[in-house]
C-alpha cells in the first residue's frame, strides 16, 4: 500500500486521481450504475470503468486519508495517509466525533494537493 512519500513519486497513479469525486458519488456511479441517469461527465458503461479518489475515514483513531480505486466490482485501498496534527484538528473541529467516511475537501484537500504537487 502506498504512503504519501511513495505516492508523490507515482505520477502515473497521481494522474488518475479525480479530485472532485466524493464517496457518495462513487457509490452512486459504481454500485448503482445500472439504475442511474447520466448526470455530469460520468457515465459508467462497464466493469472496466474505474476512478481513483480520496476519502477521510474516522472509523478508527486517528482519522486517516485513503486513496481508493473503485469500479463496479468493489473498492481497493491504494494508499493511506496520516494527517498532520493541525490538519487533523481542523478536520475534527468541522466534523466533530461522528464516525464515517468523508469527502476530501477544504483544508484537507488543499494540504493534500500541495503535498502531492497537484495544487
Amino acid at each position: 500500500m502506498e504512503n504519501i512519500e511513495s505516492l508523490r513519486r507515482n505520477t502515473e497513479l497521481l494522474n488518475t486521481i479525480d479530485w472532485e469525486m466524493t464517496p457518495e458519488e462513487a457509490v452512486r456511479l459504481y454500485l448503482e450504475w445500472g439504475n442511474n441517469w447520466a448526470r455530469g461527465n460520468y457515465v459508467i458503461r462497464s466493469k472496466n470503468d474505474e476512478t481513483c479518489y480520496f476519502t477521510v475515514s474516522t472509523w478508527k483513531e486517528p482519522p486517516t486519508i485513503y486513496l481508493i480505486r473503485r469500479n463496479s466490482d468493489g473498492a481497493k485501498e491504494l494508499a493511506h495517509i496520516k494527517m498532520p496534527e493541525r490538519i487533523r484538528k481542523a478536520f475534527m473541529k468541522e466534523h466533530g466525533d461522528l464516525k464515517g467516511v468523508y469527502a476530501v475537501e477544504g483544508i484537507v484537500k488543499t494540504w493534500l494537493q500541495k503535498e502531492l504537487g497537484a495544487a
